[in-house]
Protein backbone atom coordinates (compact mmCIF):
# COMPACT_ATOMS: atom_id res chain seq x y z
CA UNK A 1 0.00 0.00 0.00
CA UNK A 2 2.49 2.44 -0.34
CA UNK A 3 1.52 5.31 -2.08
CA UNK A 4 4.62 6.27 -3.65
CA UNK A 5 4.53 2.92 -5.44
CA UNK A 6 4.79 2.23 -9.34
CA UNK A 7 1.08 0.80 -8.67
CA UNK A 8 -0.94 4.08 -7.41
CA UNK A 9 1.37 6.26 -9.86
CA UNK A 10 0.02 4.20 -12.98
CA UNK A 11 -3.44 3.89 -11.25
CA UNK A 12 -2.98 8.11 -10.12
CA UNK A 13 -2.08 8.82 -14.50
CA UNK A 14 -5.03 6.43 -15.72
CA UNK A 15 -7.86 7.93 -13.29
CA UNK A 16 -6.56 11.25 -14.40
CA UNK A 17 -6.93 10.35 -18.18
CA UNK A 18 -10.00 9.08 -17.81
CA UNK A 19 -11.42 11.88 -15.61
CA UNK A 20 -10.00 14.50 -18.27
CA UNK A 21 -11.43 12.52 -21.43
CA UNK A 22 -14.50 11.83 -19.60
CA UNK A 23 -14.52 15.76 -18.96
CA UNK A 24 -14.03 16.86 -22.72
CA UNK A 25 -16.67 14.08 -23.68
CA UNK A 26 -19.06 16.40 -21.67
CA UNK A 27 -18.09 19.20 -22.50
CA UNK A 28 -18.70 18.40 -25.95
CA UNK A 29 -21.72 16.80 -25.45
CA UNK A 30 -23.33 19.64 -23.30
CA UNK A 31 -22.32 22.18 -25.85
CA UNK A 32 -23.30 20.30 -28.84
CA UNK A 33 -26.91 19.64 -27.18
CA UNK A 34 -27.89 23.07 -26.03
CA UNK A 35 -26.27 24.14 -29.43
CA UNK A 36 -29.00 22.07 -31.24
CA UNK A 37 -31.60 23.53 -28.82
CA UNK A 38 -30.96 26.64 -29.56
CA UNK A 39 -31.09 26.05 -33.37
CA UNK A 40 -34.68 24.31 -33.02
CA UNK A 41 -35.79 26.86 -30.80
CA UNK A 42 -34.54 29.78 -33.52
CA UNK A 43 -36.39 27.72 -35.92
CA UNK A 44 -39.46 27.68 -34.23
CA UNK A 45 -39.38 31.47 -32.96
CA UNK A 46 -38.42 32.03 -36.84
CA UNK A 47 -41.50 29.99 -37.89
CA UNK A 48 -43.94 31.96 -35.23
CA UNK A 49 -42.45 35.63 -36.34
CA UNK A 50 -43.42 34.58 -40.11
CA UNK A 51 -47.25 33.31 -38.39
CA UNK A 52 -47.61 36.49 -37.17
CA UNK A 53 -46.39 38.82 -40.04
CA UNK A 54 -48.31 36.66 -42.27
CA UNK A 55 -51.66 38.91 -41.78
CA UNK A 56 -50.23 41.49 -42.84
CA UNK A 57 -49.49 40.54 -46.18
CA UNK A 58 -52.71 40.85 -47.05
CA UNK A 59 -55.06 43.81 -47.81
CA UNK A 60 -56.05 45.57 -44.90
CA UNK A 61 -54.45 42.88 -42.62
CA UNK A 62 -52.71 44.03 -38.98
CA UNK A 63 -49.44 41.66 -38.09
CA UNK A 64 -50.18 39.63 -34.65
CA UNK A 65 -48.28 39.99 -31.74
CA UNK A 66 -47.66 43.46 -32.26
CA UNK A 67 -46.05 45.17 -28.99
CA UNK A 68 -44.31 48.37 -28.57
CA UNK A 69 -40.43 48.55 -28.42
CA UNK A 70 -40.33 49.45 -24.60
CA UNK A 71 -42.10 46.21 -23.97
CA UNK A 72 -38.67 44.52 -25.48
CA UNK A 73 -35.60 43.53 -23.58
CA UNK A 74 -33.42 46.02 -23.97
CA UNK A 75 -30.39 44.51 -25.70
CA UNK A 76 -33.11 42.52 -27.98
CA UNK A 77 -34.93 46.42 -28.93
CA UNK A 78 -31.01 47.95 -29.20
CA UNK A 79 -30.14 45.49 -32.72
CA UNK A 80 -34.14 46.22 -34.48
CA UNK A 81 -33.72 47.15 -37.79
CA UNK A 82 -36.21 48.42 -40.14
CA UNK A 83 -37.26 45.34 -42.56
CA UNK A 84 -34.71 42.70 -40.62
CA UNK A 85 -36.23 40.45 -38.13
CA UNK A 86 -33.84 39.57 -35.17
CA UNK A 87 -33.27 36.08 -33.44
CA UNK A 88 -31.95 36.62 -29.55
CA UNK A 89 -32.23 34.26 -26.91
CA UNK A 90 -31.91 35.92 -23.39
CA UNK A 91 -33.56 35.89 -20.01
CA UNK A 92 -36.88 37.57 -19.12
CA UNK A 93 -37.87 39.10 -15.56
CA UNK A 94 -38.50 36.09 -14.14
CA UNK A 95 -35.05 34.69 -14.98
CA UNK A 96 -36.59 32.66 -17.34
CA UNK A 97 -34.62 31.59 -20.58
CA UNK A 98 -36.42 32.52 -24.20
CA UNK A 99 -35.81 32.99 -27.34
CA UNK A 100 -37.43 36.32 -29.37
CA UNK A 101 -37.82 36.87 -32.49
CA UNK A 102 -38.97 40.53 -33.77
CA UNK A 103 -39.03 42.51 -36.58
CA UNK A 104 -40.06 46.51 -36.54
CA UNK A 105 -43.53 46.92 -37.84
CA UNK A 106 -45.04 50.79 -38.73
CA UNK A 107 -43.08 54.02 -40.23
CA UNK A 108 -42.09 55.13 -36.66
CA UNK A 109 -40.02 52.80 -34.99
CA UNK A 110 -41.92 52.66 -31.80
CA UNK A 111 -43.43 48.74 -32.85
CA UNK A 112 -42.60 45.68 -33.60
CA UNK A 113 -44.20 42.52 -34.15
CA UNK A 114 -42.52 39.77 -31.50
CA UNK A 115 -43.00 36.02 -30.35
CA UNK A 116 -41.54 34.04 -27.88
CA UNK A 117 -40.26 30.69 -27.46
CA UNK A 118 -39.85 29.06 -24.04
CA UNK A 119 -36.29 27.21 -23.92
CA UNK A 120 -36.38 26.23 -19.73
CA UNK A 121 -37.87 22.70 -20.84
CA UNK A 122 -35.04 22.14 -23.06
CA UNK A 123 -32.69 23.75 -20.41
CA UNK A 124 -33.63 21.57 -17.62
CA UNK A 125 -33.29 18.53 -20.00
CA UNK A 126 -29.69 19.69 -20.60
CA UNK A 127 -29.53 19.58 -16.81
CA UNK A 128 -30.84 16.54 -16.29
CA UNK A 129 -28.39 15.22 -19.10
CA UNK A 130 -25.35 17.08 -16.85
CA UNK A 131 -26.34 14.92 -14.09
CA UNK A 132 -26.35 11.56 -15.64
CA UNK A 133 -23.16 12.28 -17.43
CA UNK A 134 -21.54 13.02 -14.36
CA UNK A 135 -23.06 9.81 -12.70
CA UNK A 136 -21.89 7.66 -15.56
CA UNK A 137 -18.22 8.86 -15.18
CA UNK A 138 -18.12 8.81 -11.82
CA UNK A 139 -19.65 4.80 -12.05
CA UNK A 140 -16.99 4.47 -15.03
CA UNK A 141 -13.95 5.68 -12.90
CA UNK A 142 -14.92 3.36 -10.26
CA UNK A 143 -14.71 0.55 -12.47
CA UNK A 144 -11.57 1.97 -14.13
CA UNK A 145 -9.94 2.92 -10.83
CA UNK A 146 -9.74 -0.66 -9.50
CA UNK A 147 -8.99 -2.24 -13.38
CA UNK A 148 -6.33 -0.02 -13.65
CA UNK A 149 -4.93 -1.23 -10.20
CA UNK A 150 -5.14 -4.50 -11.36
CA UNK A 151 -3.94 -3.98 -14.60
CA UNK A 152 -0.23 -2.44 -12.83
CA UNK A 153 -0.07 -4.71 -10.21
CA UNK A 154 1.48 -7.33 -13.12
CA UNK A 155 4.34 -5.10 -14.18
CA UNK A 156 4.47 -3.97 -10.48
CA UNK A 157 5.21 -7.74 -9.19
CA UNK A 158 7.62 -8.30 -11.70
CA UNK A 159 9.67 -5.51 -10.81
CA UNK A 160 9.90 -6.31 -6.95
CA UNK A 161 11.05 -9.87 -8.32
CA UNK A 162 13.54 -8.07 -10.06
CA UNK A 163 14.19 -5.95 -6.70
CA UNK A 164 14.43 -9.22 -4.51
CA UNK A 165 16.68 -10.81 -6.87
CA UNK A 166 19.18 -7.76 -7.30
CA UNK A 167 19.24 -7.59 -3.51
CA UNK A 168 20.35 -11.53 -2.95
CA UNK A 169 22.83 -10.48 -5.61
CA UNK A 170 24.19 -7.84 -3.55
CA UNK A 171 23.95 -10.29 -0.56
CA UNK A 172 26.37 -12.48 -2.24
CA UNK A 173 24.29 -15.01 -3.57
CA UNK A 174 25.28 -14.47 -7.12
CA UNK A 175 23.36 -18.07 -8.28
CA UNK A 176 20.08 -15.60 -7.48
CA UNK A 177 18.52 -15.14 -10.99
CA UNK A 178 14.99 -13.57 -12.09
CA UNK A 179 12.19 -14.91 -14.67
CA UNK A 180 11.15 -11.58 -15.80
CA UNK A 181 8.62 -13.01 -18.37
CA UNK A 182 7.27 -11.29 -21.67
CA UNK A 183 9.07 -9.03 -24.29
CA UNK A 184 8.92 -5.71 -22.89
CA UNK A 185 11.37 -3.38 -21.45
CA UNK A 186 11.38 -5.17 -18.27
CA UNK A 187 11.76 -8.54 -19.51
CA UNK A 188 15.07 -6.90 -21.09
CA UNK A 189 15.77 -5.38 -17.49
CA UNK A 190 15.38 -9.04 -16.14
CA UNK A 191 18.13 -10.31 -18.89
CA UNK A 192 20.47 -7.90 -18.40
CA UNK A 193 20.18 -8.28 -14.64
CA UNK A 194 20.48 -11.91 -15.12
CA UNK A 195 23.47 -10.95 -17.67
CA UNK A 196 24.99 -9.35 -14.45
CA UNK A 197 25.24 -11.99 -11.74
CA UNK A 198 26.16 -14.57 -14.11
CA UNK A 199 29.49 -12.64 -15.27
CA UNK A 200 29.71 -11.56 -11.89
CA UNK A 201 29.57 -15.45 -10.53
CA UNK A 202 31.96 -16.22 -13.70
CA UNK A 203 34.55 -13.72 -12.28
CA UNK A 204 34.25 -14.64 -8.15
CA UNK A 205 34.95 -18.08 -9.08
CA UNK A 206 37.88 -17.03 -11.49
CA UNK A 207 39.34 -15.24 -8.47
CA UNK A 208 38.68 -18.24 -6.03
CA UNK A 209 39.93 -20.36 -8.26
CA UNK A 210 43.06 -18.38 -8.84
CA UNK A 211 43.58 -17.66 -4.62
CA UNK A 212 43.39 -21.59 -4.49
CA UNK A 213 45.95 -22.18 -7.08
CA UNK A 214 48.40 -19.33 -6.06
CA UNK A 215 48.62 -20.94 -2.13
CA UNK A 216 48.90 -24.16 -3.24
CA UNK A 217 51.58 -23.81 -5.39
CA UNK A 218 53.10 -21.11 -3.24
CA UNK A 219 52.97 -23.97 -0.27
CA UNK A 220 55.91 -26.23 -1.70
CA UNK A 221 58.65 -23.69 -2.28
CA UNK A 222 57.34 -21.93 0.79
CA UNK A 223 58.50 -25.29 2.96
CA UNK A 224 61.25 -25.22 0.97
CA UNK A 225 62.50 -21.68 2.04
CA UNK A 226 61.48 -22.65 5.47
CA UNK A 227 63.39 -25.48 5.79
CA UNK A 228 66.86 -23.73 4.08
CA UNK A 229 66.55 -21.35 6.70
CA UNK A 230 66.96 -23.34 9.20
CA UNK A 231 70.19 -24.27 7.85
CA UNK A 232 71.65 -20.73 8.21
CA UNK A 233 74.15 -19.41 10.67
CA UNK A 234 72.14 -17.21 13.22
CA UNK A 235 72.88 -13.64 13.12
CA UNK A 236 70.64 -10.37 12.47
CA UNK A 237 70.33 -11.08 7.98
CA UNK A 238 69.02 -14.43 9.41
CA UNK A 239 66.48 -13.46 11.24
CA UNK A 240 65.36 -11.11 8.79
CA UNK A 241 65.02 -13.86 6.17
CA UNK A 242 63.47 -16.00 8.82
CA UNK A 243 60.77 -13.16 9.49
CA UNK A 244 59.78 -12.49 6.17
CA UNK A 245 59.48 -16.15 5.41
CA UNK A 246 57.34 -16.22 8.59
CA UNK A 247 55.14 -13.57 6.69
CA UNK A 248 54.78 -15.10 3.39
CA UNK A 249 53.94 -18.25 5.30
CA UNK A 250 51.01 -16.58 7.17
CA UNK A 251 49.87 -14.87 3.63
CA UNK A 252 49.71 -18.13 2.17
CA UNK A 253 48.27 -20.03 5.23
CA UNK A 254 44.93 -16.99 4.66
CA UNK A 255 45.04 -17.81 0.99
CA UNK A 256 44.27 -21.39 1.66
CA UNK A 257 41.86 -20.64 4.58
CA UNK A 258 40.06 -18.16 2.43
CA UNK A 259 39.74 -20.97 -0.32
CA UNK A 260 38.30 -23.45 1.96
CA UNK A 261 36.22 -20.56 2.94
CA UNK A 262 34.92 -19.81 -0.51
CA UNK A 263 33.84 -23.73 -1.09
CA UNK A 264 30.35 -24.52 -0.53
CA UNK A 265 29.86 -26.82 1.67
CA UNK A 266 31.29 -25.52 5.06
CA UNK A 267 29.46 -26.48 7.93
CA UNK A 268 30.33 -25.47 11.76
CA UNK A 269 31.19 -27.98 14.39
CA UNK A 270 28.82 -26.75 17.33
CA UNK A 271 29.20 -27.67 20.61
CA UNK A 272 28.99 -25.76 23.94
CA UNK A 273 32.20 -22.89 24.30
CA UNK A 274 32.70 -21.53 27.24
CA UNK A 275 33.73 -17.55 25.74
CA UNK A 276 35.54 -16.59 28.40
CA UNK A 277 38.11 -19.09 28.11
CA UNK A 278 38.45 -19.14 24.24
CA UNK A 279 39.22 -15.69 24.64
CA UNK A 280 41.96 -16.38 27.30
CA UNK A 281 43.23 -19.16 24.92
CA UNK A 282 43.25 -16.19 22.04
CA UNK A 283 45.34 -13.77 23.90
CA UNK A 284 47.68 -16.55 25.09
CA UNK A 285 48.21 -18.07 21.10
CA UNK A 286 48.32 -14.63 19.65
CA UNK A 287 50.48 -13.06 22.47
CA UNK A 288 47.89 -9.45 22.16
CA UNK A 289 48.05 -7.33 25.52
CA UNK A 290 44.28 -6.84 26.44
CA UNK A 291 42.34 -6.25 29.44
CA UNK A 292 39.65 -8.67 29.78
CA UNK A 293 36.02 -8.28 31.77
CA UNK A 294 33.75 -10.86 32.49
CA UNK A 295 29.90 -9.55 32.72
CA UNK A 296 28.23 -11.92 34.86
CA UNK A 297 29.23 -15.67 35.95
CA UNK A 298 31.64 -17.36 33.64
CA UNK A 299 28.89 -20.08 33.15
CA UNK A 300 26.77 -17.97 32.13
CA UNK A 301 29.07 -17.10 29.25
CA UNK A 302 28.84 -20.61 27.26
CA UNK A 303 27.95 -20.18 24.34
CA UNK A 304 26.85 -23.12 21.57
CA UNK A 305 29.32 -22.68 18.60
CA UNK A 306 31.68 -23.67 16.55
CA UNK A 307 35.03 -23.15 19.11
CA UNK A 308 37.90 -23.28 16.00
CA UNK A 309 35.95 -21.29 14.04
CA UNK A 310 35.24 -18.50 16.66
CA UNK A 311 38.51 -18.57 18.06
CA UNK A 312 40.09 -17.61 15.19
CA UNK A 313 37.64 -14.84 14.44
CA UNK A 314 38.72 -13.64 17.85
CA UNK A 315 42.19 -14.15 17.12
CA UNK A 316 41.96 -12.37 13.79
CA UNK A 317 40.49 -8.98 15.36
CA UNK A 318 42.96 -9.03 18.53
CA UNK A 319 45.89 -8.76 15.51
CA UNK A 320 43.71 -6.41 13.82
CA UNK A 321 43.74 -4.76 17.00
CA UNK A 322 47.20 -5.22 17.40
CA UNK A 323 48.34 -3.92 13.90
CA UNK A 324 46.05 -1.44 13.11
CA UNK A 325 45.10 0.06 16.63
CA UNK A 326 46.62 1.69 19.38
CA UNK A 327 46.69 -0.04 23.22
CA UNK A 328 45.23 -0.38 25.40
CA UNK A 329 43.57 -3.17 24.13
CA UNK A 330 39.52 -4.41 26.15
CA UNK A 331 37.69 -7.34 25.56
CA UNK A 332 34.04 -7.61 27.27
CA UNK A 333 32.42 -11.19 27.47
CA UNK A 334 28.88 -11.30 28.14
CA UNK A 335 26.11 -13.98 27.17
CA UNK A 336 26.50 -14.67 24.02
CA UNK A 337 28.63 -11.27 22.95
CA UNK A 338 32.79 -10.71 22.48
CA UNK A 339 33.37 -7.14 22.69
CA UNK A 340 36.67 -6.09 21.25
CA UNK A 341 37.72 -2.94 21.02
CA UNK A 342 41.27 -1.01 21.29
CA UNK A 343 42.85 3.02 20.85
CA UNK A 344 43.71 3.71 17.79
CA UNK A 345 42.47 5.68 14.93
CA UNK A 346 39.50 3.48 13.80
CA UNK A 347 38.32 2.14 11.10
CA UNK A 348 38.14 4.14 7.85
CA UNK A 349 34.46 5.57 6.76
CA UNK A 350 34.75 3.40 3.50
CA UNK A 351 35.77 0.30 5.41
CA UNK A 352 33.46 0.93 8.12
CA UNK A 353 30.26 1.01 5.45
CA UNK A 354 31.26 -2.05 4.07
CA UNK A 355 32.44 -4.16 7.22
CA UNK A 356 28.96 -3.31 8.22
CA UNK A 357 27.21 -4.49 4.83
CA UNK A 358 28.86 -7.61 5.32
CA UNK A 359 31.07 -7.01 2.52
CA UNK A 360 35.60 -6.72 2.94
CA UNK A 361 37.65 -5.90 0.06
CA UNK A 362 40.35 -8.46 0.37
CA UNK A 363 44.10 -6.56 -0.02
CA UNK A 364 42.60 -4.10 1.56
CA UNK A 365 43.84 -2.43 4.95
CA UNK A 366 42.89 1.05 4.76
CA UNK A 367 44.13 4.35 5.20
CA UNK A 368 48.25 4.00 5.12
CA UNK A 369 48.04 5.11 9.21
CA UNK A 370 46.10 2.12 10.09
CA UNK A 371 49.57 0.67 10.15
CA UNK A 372 50.84 -2.96 7.69
CA UNK A 373 49.06 -5.75 6.87
CA UNK A 374 48.10 -7.52 3.78
CA UNK A 375 44.10 -7.49 4.44
CA UNK A 376 42.55 -10.87 4.41
CA UNK A 377 42.19 -10.90 8.12
CA UNK A 378 38.90 -8.91 8.33
CA UNK A 379 38.13 -11.11 5.16
CA UNK A 380 38.48 -14.55 6.59
CA UNK A 381 36.58 -12.95 9.71
CA UNK A 382 33.34 -12.16 7.91
CA UNK A 383 33.87 -15.67 6.23
CA UNK A 384 33.97 -17.72 9.61
CA UNK A 385 30.91 -15.40 10.99
CA UNK A 386 28.97 -16.32 8.35
CA UNK A 387 29.33 -19.86 8.90
CA UNK A 388 28.67 -19.83 12.33
CA UNK A 389 25.98 -17.34 12.34
CA UNK A 390 27.25 -14.93 14.02
CA UNK A 391 26.66 -11.56 13.47
CA UNK A 392 29.77 -8.43 13.64
CA UNK A 393 28.77 -4.93 14.51
CA UNK A 394 32.03 -2.68 13.64
CA UNK A 395 32.38 1.02 15.16
CA UNK A 396 34.40 3.93 15.80
CA UNK A 397 33.56 5.09 19.48
CA UNK A 398 33.13 8.72 19.82
CA UNK A 399 35.77 8.97 22.11
CA UNK A 400 38.06 6.96 19.93
CA UNK A 401 39.55 4.05 18.71
CA UNK A 402 38.21 1.13 16.80
CA UNK A 403 35.33 -1.89 18.15
CA UNK A 404 33.51 -5.32 17.23
CA UNK A 405 30.76 -6.75 19.00
CA UNK A 406 30.31 -10.60 17.81
CA UNK A 407 27.11 -11.86 18.91
CA UNK A 408 26.37 -15.76 18.74
CA UNK A 409 23.10 -16.54 17.40
CA UNK A 410 20.58 -18.71 20.38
Amino acid sequence: MNPASLRWKIAALVTLASTVVAAMIGLLVHQATWQRALDIGEARAQMALDKSLAPADRPGGTPDDVVTVEELPDALAAQLRPGRPVIWYGLDHRDEPWIWAAQPYGSDGRQAVSVQISMGSELRSLYALDRSMVKAGLLALAGVVPLSVLAAELPNRRLRRMARTARQIAGGNLAARTDAGGRDEIAEIGAGLNSMAASLQRRLLAEQRFTADVAHDLRTPLMGLLTASQLLPDGQATDMVRDRIGVLRGLVDDLLEISHLDATGEQPDRQPVPLADLVRESLHRVDVPADLHIVGDQGDTTAVTDARRLERIVANLLLNARTHGAAPVMITVRSRQIVIRDHGPGFPPDLLANLNKGQAQRFHTGRTERGRGHGLGLTIVLGHARIIGASLQFANPVNGGASVAITLPN
